[in-house]
């Protein structure tokens, strides 16, 4: 790759002319920008971003944490790929570039980094970032904590951090699991179940205050034997599934507060001899592909999952072009009716 100095000498200019062009091209006259620029295009040159981060005061990098917990090594985020999509095509549109930061394949290691996020926030001023996304597995919301009272200007996934310069975005999780079982009930069900995410989970808490707030709205008694906790995943939801066909009066439809746990769900029903959804109807929450392509096709709540990227982008971009905290933002959700719930 080309550097600043061999275009200074191709272009007959001082490396220090070359770097303003990139850094403060207003200071340099027109042609010779031109000249620089075309060189630099025609050998693929690529300005260093941490130097015009100190020469601008203002970086255009963006780092992104992803904690997969040291636990859960194999744990796969529900919808990374669009919320990825979003995020890099909302900063890439002003000019920003993202950075993963990604820890240790060490358990230990992972494990004090994420207890005492000091590393990450010196990664943070030492690859002068301008900011950082945040998505978080569920198990360290203190480390994540720790992050958004560093200064540094922080978006989180689903995890309510507060901080000077930190926010978060997450969705409105409450009304997207009220919508099942609004759903649920006016299909004539009353006995309606639940596996919850991880106790404690913020989005998967709110998921319960939901399907809480639709039972009363329905006027159907709370029962503590249809809530059964998960993990978002696929073989809690079976195992779940099988301790609720266990119980006396079993229930007739399950809310899963994953698209995952409800294919879990699913495969139980099936191995219990159930019709899905003649015996047992199934909604799930995230939407994501496969949703779409079990047999029978999952009613779910779908999130704007592109839109978590969006938000987070232009969240951080405002926070360090502004210097100040942006409000926290709650994206819609909507339920999407397919085959598992019958009609």
């Amino acid at each position: 790759m080309a550097t600043g100095r061999e275009i200074a000498q191709l272009c007959g200019v001082s490396v220090a002319t070359v770097s303003r062009v990139f850094n403060q091209p207003e200071t340099v006259n027109e042609e010779t920008r031109e000249r620089v620029l075309r060189v630099a295009k025609e050998l693929g040159y690529q300005p260093n971003e941490s130097a015009r981060a100190l020469s601008t005061k203002q970086s255009t990098m963006i780092g992104l944490v992803w904690d997969t917990d040291h636990r859960r090594p194999d744990w796969r985020h529900p919808y990374l790929q669009d919320l990825l999509i979003g995020l890099k095509s909302a900063l890439s549109a002003h000019g920003y570039h993202l950075l993963m930061l990604a820890t240790s394949g060490d358990a230990r290691e992972i494990g004090a980094s994420l207890a005492d996020p000091v590393g990450y926030v010196n990664m943070t001023r030492r690859h002068h970032l301008g900011g950082l996304v945040l998505i978080d597995s569920g198990s360290d919301a203190e480390a994540f904590e720790a992050f958004a009272q560093s200064g540094v200007p922080c978006v989180a996934v689903d995890v309510a951090v507060d901080g000077p310069k930190a926010t978060y975005v997450t969705s409105d999780n409450v009304s997207g699991a009220l919508s099942a079982v609004r759903h649920l009930v006016s299909l004539g069900h009353s006995r309606i179940a639940t596996i919850t995410g991880p106790v404690g989970n913020q989005p998967s808490d709110a998921r319960v205050s939901g399907y809480r707030k639709g039972l009363q709205e329905a006027g159907l008694p709370f029962r503590d034997e249809y809530v059964v906790s998960g993990d978002f995943y696929r073989a809690s939801g079976n195992a779940a599934t099988q301790r609720l066909l266990a119980l006396d009066e079993p229930p007739t439809a399950v809310f899963a507060a994953s698209d995952e746990m409800a294919v879990g769900a699913l495969l139980a029903a099936r191995a219990a001899g159930l019709r899905v959804p003649q015996d047992l109807a199934l909604v799930g929450f995230d939407d994501i592909e496969i949703a779409s392509v079990v047999d029978p096709a999952l009613t779910t709540v779908a999130q704007d999952k592109p839109g978590f990227g969006v938000a987070a982008a232009k969240a951080i971009m405002a926070m360090i072009t502004g210097g100040g905290r942006e409000q926290p933002v709650v994206l819609p959700t909507r339920l999407v009716v397919r085959n598992s719930c019958g009609s």
